[in-house]
């Protein structure tokens, strides 16, 4: 149902956060952290995006590629402030998931609580399990060998 394409992409967000430069742009964004599972008839994301206003997420799908980019701003500190401290990333996250044809992708629902972005994908009909109906006409009935 989904599939991950870049193999390297850990090994990167481990690079920058060991040289501090985990910070994206909107040329290079940063990964954001996520987890997927399917729990029923849905498919459920969930990303982390800690001190983002919900006004600063996009989410997109196109051609079954889900698109969701967001940005930490700096907090508005006011006048005279001298910073001691700075370790929170800013800047632009961003992740793409390439969703298999099982996933209704028109009825995405997302929902943005305590900094975590939580995404509700439901399965198709099309790729839910079914019964077949088997019938028969007496003596027309065809035996199948295996």
């Amino acid at each position: 149902m989904l599939m991950r394409t870049d193999p390297f992409r850990d090994l990167d967000r481990l690079t920058q956060q060991m040289l501090g430069t985990a910070a994206g742009t909107w040329s290079k964004p940063a990964a954001m952290p996520m987890d997927a599972y399917r729990a029923g008839e849905e498919f459920v994301v969930m990303f982390d995006l800690p001190g983002v206003d919900p006004d600063g997420i996009e989410l997109g799908v196109e051609r079954n590629v889900l698109t969701v980019k967001a940005e930490r701003r700096p907090a508005k500190t006011g006048g005279d402030v001298e910073m001691q401290v700075a370790e929170r990333p800013l800047g632009v996250f961003s992740r793409q998931l390439f969703l298999g044809d099982s996933l209704d992708t028109e009825r995405v629902h997302a929902d943005y609580e305590a900094g975590v972005l939580t995404l509700r994908i439901p399965i198709a009909e099309q790729a839910k399990p079914r019964k077949i109906a088997i019938s028969s006409r007496g003596s027309d009935r065809k035996e199948i060998q295996a």
